[in-house]
């Protein structure tokens, strides 16, 4: 069980915080020597001792920690991380229905009442995303929590809690159910997408450009000459060729760009040599197109 400990705010941030703002400050609290461990549950008050808030101490790039409630008395528990869930599930109950995409962010954070926590499905499959080892500690309930609202295929985690929030490589992120086919398909706005849950860091497609992409392809792709900087697996240069773009250009520096970026092409039936795919240096690309008057317009 988390070890909880009362905290008095800087009077300054008070009103902030009763106001609802989520993060927990460095400058924000008086007396943070007495939190010796992260996962520490913190009662917030003010100098007259009356409550504020209740969080926990999670350090990340961000801050502190993430104040979790206003009710003094609520258990952070599995029940509390329960209803968390739930109700990010009732939120996007539309996606679900949505047979053109089947991969999208379910749980966000401090968005849905829990900061330093991410949840993304994946077709059956859901993301876990630990952005400090504070919330880490609370890994058991929220595990459970989310096992008891949805039905589930797999699950995996990504733990991105060293002391500059980069992942913390593990020998598997798989956690329980059965393991996702490699690579797995899903698709966005009806375009395919190759994605590994257990292949480092990153999956092959970042889930909050998805409005951005499907613009791109809707609105301002066709016709045009199309350049994706700092492209990774080029799922920009994907949608702009879906929508009738002349020509792309996906430049990374990443050797593994260039084999990620022509299985995406291949899996959405585009031709890879109507396409420049180049593992390069974006700035130098920069310099090298100025010198040879190449251009954009996009």
């Amino acid at each position: 069980m988390n070890k909880t400990v009362n905290l008095t705010l800087n009077s300054k941030y008070i009103k902030k915080y009763q106001n609802g703002y989520p993060l927990l400050e460095k400058e924000s609290v008086i007396n943070w020597n007495l939190v010796k461990e992260e996962g520490t549950i913190v009662n917030l008050f003010d100098t007259q001792k009356n409550f504020i808030a209740k969080g926990y101490y999670g350090k990340q790039n961000k801050g502190y920690g993430w104040v979790l409630s206003f009710r003094q008395h609520e258990s952070i528990d599995e029940l509390f991380f329960s209803s968390k869930i739930k109700n990010a599930i009732e939120y996007r109950r539309d996606f679900f229905k949505d047979k053109t995409t089947t991969a999208f962010r379910l749980f966000n954070g401090e968005g849905d009442g829990v900061g330093g926590l991410t949840i993304d499905y994946f077709d059956g499959f859901y993301m876990i995303t630990w952005y400090s080892l504070g919330i880490y500690r609370f890994r058991d309930e929220i595990l459970k929590a989310l096992q008891s609202q949805v039905k589930y295929r797999g699950i995996y985690q990504k733990k991105r809690f060293d002391t500059k929030g980069q992942y913390l490589s593990d020998t598997s992120d798989f956690i329980c159910g059965e393991e996702a086919p490699t690579p797995l398909i899903i698709k966005e706005n009806g375009v395919n997408f190759a994605i590994y849950l257990d292949d480092g860091a990153m999956v092959g497609v970042f889930l909050d450009q998805r409005e951005v992409r499907k613009t791109i392809r809707n609105r301002y792709a066709k016709g045009k000459s199309v350049l994706n900087t700092f492209s990774y697996t080029g799922a920009f240069s994907v949608f702009a060729s879906l929508g009738g773009a002349t020509k792309t250009t996906s430049v990374d520096l990443a050797k593994r760009s260039l084999t990620k970026t022509k299985e995406q092409f291949t899996i959405n039936n585009i031709d890879i040599e109507a396409q420049d795919i180049l593992v390069q240096d974006v700035f130098n690309y920069f310099k090298y197109a100025i010198r040879k008057e190449i251009s954009f317009d996009m």
